[in-house]
């Protein structure tokens, strides 16, 4: 099993930045999948951000050049540094991961960017 716990989210202006963190219970190491995704007001869920083979990574299309995914495998946390916010990227976001066949989310940060 693996918990997730995310932080860093919160109000800020368009234009500004945030570093959201997203902690896990266990080694990222043993973790096969490990992502950010985020659900604006009356949307679905939608990818943000991924680590896929390796390290390897990739972005939706909306936040690509913006936001940037990344890990300290010694304190078992992933980032996401978002910069340049927009109003549309006010959402929920939630860190997800993937352990032995089974799907994780964390209970989500609120990000409102204010225009």
């Amino acid at each position: 099993q693996v918990q997730l716990v995310e932080s860093g989210g919160g109000l800020v202006q368009a234009g500004g930045s945030l570093r959201l963190s997203c902690a896990a219970s266990r080694s990222i190491f043993s973790i096969n999948y490990m992502g950010w995704y985020r659900q604006p007001p009356g949307k679905q869920r939608e990818l943000v951000a991924e680590f896929t083979s390796g390290d390897r990574t990739n972005y939706g299309d909306s936040v690509k050049g913006r936001f940037t995914i990344s890990r300290d495998n010694a304190k078992n946390t992933v980032f996401l540094q978002m910069n340049s916010l927009k109003p549309e990227d006010t959402a929920v976001y939630y860190c997800a991961a993937g352990y032995l066949s089974r799907h994780y989310w964390g209970q989500g940060t609120q990000v409102t960017v204010s225009s």
